[in-house]
């Protein structure tokens, strides 16, 4: 009986801290080239969540967010790719990811090493997403817009460009350009 409860209590503990986390700057990633990467360190900046993949049909939007990396970093955007194979379209390792991305399109934003964005055993920031936003990425090049203060500001599917309309007036609502 006491291990049924301990069991329990860690279980209910374990739900419990997922969903304290009052905003993304509680979470952090394992970055690609193996330091810490923390949201909490871009505080006061727009960050671009986006969980991508070398062998997806939306691969070449990696052009379209180095870009937009490029023309926004200076006015406090930050593009944070999160390698994923969870749709099974992602490289062996994150040194070839990073290889792949560099080689191919230049990619100098942040990065993290692969990590699972769907299933049980998901990576605690897309747990938050979906038991707190209900948000849970349907495929590859899913977009996660959070204000300069940790909150989700919008949501964008696969299929929205980096450069979109929708995306761009989210960005220059919160950039304040």
């Amino acid at each position: 009986m006491l291990k049924f409860i301990l069991i329990y209590a860690t279980i209910l503990i374990m739900s419990i801290t997922s969903t304290i986390a009052e905003n993304a700057y509680s979470f952090g990633f394992d970055a690609i080239n193996g330091k810490k990467l923390n949201i909490k360190d871009y505080e006061g900046k727009v960050v671009l969540i986006v969980n991508t993949a070398s062998r997806c049909g939306f691969t070449k939007q990696y052009a379209g967010l180095q870009e937009l990396w490029e023309s926004y970093e200076e006015k406090g955007l930050i593009i944070l790719g999160v390698p994923s194979n969870s749709f099974m379209q992602e490289l062996n390792d994150s040194k070839s990811v990073s290889d792949f991305c560099e080689a191919n399109f230049g990619i100098d934003f942040p990065m993290t090493k692969i990590t699972k964005v769907i299933g049980d055993d998901k990576h605690p920031f897309y747990k938050w997403l979906k038991e707190n936003h209900d948000i849970t990425p349907r495929w590859n090049f899913h977009k996660i817009m959070i204000s300069p203060k940790g909150e989700v500001i919008n949501s964008y599917s696969s299929l929205t460009k980096p450069k979109s309309k929708k995306i761009l007036d989210d960005l220059k609502k919160h950039l304040n350009i």
